[in-house]
Order: structure tokens, then C-alpha cells, then sequence
């Protein structure tokens, strides 16, 4: 009995002793790259205050395009992947260098400054991957553990940047490998995804949010199934615009084989879309297009346009993320099909949000949550649905090439394949 006791007390308190280590580095790790991410949101302000100040800036687009891939053959970095890299590294242990954080922050605002569209979240997946990775080594954790300090430096980012900070904590143990959370990384996620936040709100970024204006209309059958053919819609969306930025990168590399050339063509594309459109809407981030379509006003083509733009930008080498373009795509898909439904065009914004982005990372859960976080809850039944609609018709697609389904999406099965 006492022997029991013994080894009970024992457990207990290498339990207590390994909880206080990981919550001693996710507070370190929140607090730094809270830090750089909030450098990092105050930067692309910046450079999308000055754009929009001077439109012409986008005229050096090609020149920026061009830079960025020096920057990269200067540091020896021409084959970064990116997100893709972060991500295979907590597959198979391959190694992220410190570089990368500099590279992609100095790299990601030179694009929004000259008007590439792109996001800003996986931008910062990259940042806090890199820097979480170089603080396991650092502390000499062994590879598992850097694993996962690769997964809470990827929370405190998306958490500093978007202000979402359970969203961010659940989406870096969600996106690695799809049907499997990875529970062991849940504590530091948290802990380094609130303080992050906390960090980033003391340094003056305000959260995210978008009110859906007038009363939220009742769960009906109707309502329902209204709601689940937006969703189905916006899973087709979700495989369009993965499809678009693989296939535009495909095909730049396949008629372009020099990298500066790539950029630069790219840039000029890009230039001459912008004055054919007539309008910067669709270059850079484009959160105010999202603040519009909560105003029920969207172009009912905006959607085909922004995954225009941002595959030509991303695909010719530019540097940024896809999360908050696929929020641009959801918001103004939803809102348009309001529009034509005379249905809540306010809802379909938040529920096309959710459900594109749900469509093209993969994440469920992560999807539920930043919809509570960005909309609040009264609507949940409504994100429960579509989001459940969404994962499963946009089958196997993902912005991500190195993200793996464990599990199937249709049968209890193991299939342990990538996305495509």
C-alpha cells in the first residue's frame, strides 16, 4: 500500500514538475514572439497605410518581387516551402532555421507595401515556427520537444497577430495532421497563445471582430438547409482556390525556370489585373472588403478576382499567407449569396468565412472557434452546420502540401496521406 503511495506521489509530482517547465517556456515564448508579432502587424499597417496613400507604390511590385527572391539566394534559402516546411517539420524532424523569421516578416511587408496579395497569418506560422523551433534547440530539448515548441511558437503567433487566442492554440495541433490533435502540445498552445495575446492587446493590436448587424434569424428547417447550400457552395470554393495556387505555381515554374524572372512576370501580371479591374481592392490583405460585406455590400464576382490575385502573387514567389485571403474569398462568397437569396447576407458572411476557411485548412474545430471569436456565439448552430457540411465535401484539398489526413473523412479508416 505504501509502495503504491509511493510511486503515486512520485508520478504526481513529475507531472507538476513537467507542467511547470512547459508553462516557464510557453510564457517565454508568448512573450517574445507576441513581441515580434505585434512588430510585425504594426509593419503591415504601415506598409498598407502608405500603399493606399500612394497608389503608385505598386508600380515596383516586379522590383519587389525580384528583391525578395535575392534576399532569399543571398541566405542560401531558395527552397524554403514556408508553412509546408514548418509543417513537415514536426512530421519528420526536419530542421527550420532562424532565418526564416526575418526573411518572411522583412519579405511579407515588402509584398503589402507594393501590393501583392496575400495574408498575413501564415506569414506569422512561419515566424513563430521558426523562432519556437530555435528556442527547443536553444534549451537542448530533445526532438519531440521541439516538436511541440514548434506548435506553441505557431499558436502565439497566429495569436498575436489575429487576436484570436483559442483559435490559435487548437489550430497548430490541428492543421499538422488531420484526424489527430496532438494533445501532448495543448498546455503550451494555451499558455503561449494567451499570452501572446495579452502581449500583442498591451501593445496597442486590437483583436478582430465583426458584428452581424440586426437579429439573427431563427434555426428552422429552411434557415438550415439554406445554410447547408451555402456550405457545400463554399467547399467548392475552398477546392477552387487551393487548386488556383497550386496550379498557378505550377505553371509559373514550368514556363519560367529562373526565380527572378518568375517574380518579376508575376509583378507585371498582377500590375496590369489591378488596372484592368480598375480598383487596389484586391491587392494586399483586403480586411476592409470583409468590413463591407457586413454592410451587405459585395461585387458578386469578388471572390473569383481575390483568388485571381492572390494565386498570381503567391505563385510567382511573393511572400505572405492565404488564411486572411480565404477570409476575403468566404466573406464575400457568403455575402452574395445572401444578396441573392434574401437571406441574412450578414450571417452568410460570417458562415462563408468559416466554412472556406474550414474547407482549406482542414481544421473543424480551429473553423468553429475563430467564427465564435470573430462573430460571438448566437449563431452557432449555424457554424456547427456549415462547417461540418464544408469538411466533408471539400474532400481531401488544402492549402498545405505537407499537411497529412491520418484519417479519412468518410469511413473510420487510416489512411495517412497528404493533401493534394
Amino acid at each position: 500500500m505504501w509502495e503504491t503511495i509511493k510511486n503515486g506521489v512520485h508520478h504526481l509530482w513529475t507531472r507538476i514538475d513537467l507542467l511547470i517547465r512547459w508553462v516557464l517556456f510557453s510564457i517565454l515564448s508568448g512573450i517574445l514572439i507576441g513581441a515580434v508579432g505585434s512588430l510585425f502587424v504594426y509593419g503591415l499597417q504601415h506598409a498598407t497605410d502608405t500603399r493606399a496613400e500612394h497608389p503608385w507604390i505598386l508600380l515596383f511590385l516586379p522590383l519587389a518581387g525580384v528583391f525578395i527572391v535575392w534576399c532569399y539566394h543571398v541566405l542560401r534559402n531558395e527552397t524554403d516551402s514556408g508553412t509546408n516546411l514548418v509543417l513537415s517539420a514536426i512530421h519528420s524532424g526536419e530542421n527550420i532555421p532562424l532565418k526564416m523569421a526575418p526573411l518572411i516578416f522583412i519579405s511579407t511587408i515588402l509584398t503589402h507595401f507594393t501590393g501583392g496579395s496575400a495574408g498575413r497569418e501564415g506569414a506569422a506560422l512561419q515566424i513563430g515556427g521558426s523562432i519556437g523551433h530555435s528556442l527547443g534547440r536553444l534549451f537542448q530539448f530533445d526532438e519531440k520537444d521541439q516538436h511541440i515548441m514548434i506548435m506553441c511558437g505557431m499558436s502565439a503567433a497566429f495569436s498575436a497577430v489575429f487576436g484570436t487566442p483559442l483559435a490559435a492554440a487548437i489550430f497548430s495541433m490541428e492543421v499538422v495532421s488531420v484526424g489527430i490533435m496532438h494533445y501532448s502540445a495543448l498546455v503550451p498552445c494555451v499558455v503561449s497563445s494567451l499570452v501572446a495575446s495579452a502581449v500583442s492587446h498591451r501593445l496597442g493590436i486590437l483583436p478582430e471582430h465583426f458584428s452581424i448587424a440586426g437579429q439573427i434569424p431563427d434555426f428552422t428547417l429552411i434557415s438550415a438547409v439554406k445554410i447547408s447550400l451555402l456550405a457545400a457552395l463554399a467547399a467548392g470554393v475552398s477546392v477552387l482556390f487551393c487548386v488556383a495556387l497550386h496550379s498557378a505555381e505550377a505553371l509559373y515554374k514550368k514556363f519560367l525556370k529562373n526565380p527572378y524572372l518568375r517574380a518579376g512576370f508575376g509583378g507585371v501580371l498582377v500590375i496590369l489585373l489591378t488596372l484592368l479591374v480598375g480598383s487596389q481592392d484586391y491587392n494586399g490583405a483586403g480586411m476592409f472588403i470583409i468590413d463591407r460585406c457586413f454592410a451587405h455590400e459585395a461585387v458578386p464576382y469578388a471572390f473569383l478576382l481575390k483568388i485571381l490575385f492572390t494565386a498570381l502573387t503567391l505563385g510567382a514567389g511573393f511572400k505572405g499567407g492565404e488564411i486572411v485571403p480565404t477570409f476575403f474569398i468566404g466573406a464575400t462568397f457568403g455575402c452574395t449569396f445572401g444578396n441573392l437569396l434574401g437571406f441574412s447576407p450578414d450571417l452568410c458572411t460570417a458562415v462563408g468565412m468559416g466554412a472556406v476557411f474550414c474547407g482549406v485548412t482542414n481544421c473543424p474545430l480551429t473553423s468553429l472557434f475563430i467564427c465564435f471569436e470573430l462573430f460571438g456565439f448566437a449563431a452557432m448552430p449555424y457554424y456547427l452546420l456549415a462547417i461540418a457540411i464544408s469538411y466533408m465535401l471539400s474532400g481531401y484539398y488544402g492549402l498545405y502540401r505537407s499537411q497529412k489526413i491520418m484519417y479519412s473523412k468518410y469511413k473510420t479508416e487510416y489512411i495517412n496521406r497528404k493533401t493534394h
